[in-house]
């Protein structure tokens, strides 16, 4: 079975954006970049062409990983009320640090430095399915951490 990636409809265009400008704006930019460097003389010690020919590789390899997340993308309907975790809430729970406020999201747009947490993480994992009043329980490198829901929004 192949993997989904769950996201937002926001997070599914912003990556189709992004698709386009790579299949189209910077893939001439870089074809132009190698264009020029083949006239340097002597690819064999040519660094440009070297350079401008690894980008191409990074932007073809950008581009088939991005058509691989689209053509399997599930959009998470969002505006569902619901009394449980689910991937598009925002959660506040009560640790042994305090209190947070969490987004739950798809893998694809994490970043948990800024309190957006992927559902297929640890701490995710365990926040899905939990009501308000629930204590998840979430394995972490130093132990066991217990932390108790206080809010779930949408």
């Amino acid at each position: 079975m192949e993997k989904e990636y769950k996201m937002s409809q926001a997070r599914a265009d912003e990556l189709q954006e992004e698709l386009n400008y790579l299949k189209t704006t910077r893939s001439d930019e870089v074809a132009e970049q190698i264009k020029v460097a083949r006239g340097f003389g002597d690819l064999s010690e040519n660094s440009e062409y070297d350079e401008a020919k690894n980008e191409q590789g990074k932007l073809y390899s950008r581009i088939a990983e991005l058509e691989e997340i689209l053509q399997h993308v599930v959009i998470v309907d969002e505006s569902s009320s619901t009394d449980v975790v689910a991937i598009g809430c925002k959660v506040t729970v009560k640790g042994p640090a305090g209190e947070a406020a969490y987004s739950i999201v798809g893998s694809q747009e994490a970043d948990p430095m800024h309190g957006i947490i992927s559902e297929e993480s640890p701490f995710g994992k365990a926040l899905i399915g939990a009501r308000e009043g629930d204590t998840v329980s979430v394995e972490a490198p130093q132990g066991v951490i217990n932390y108790t829901v206080l809010k779930i929004e949408r």
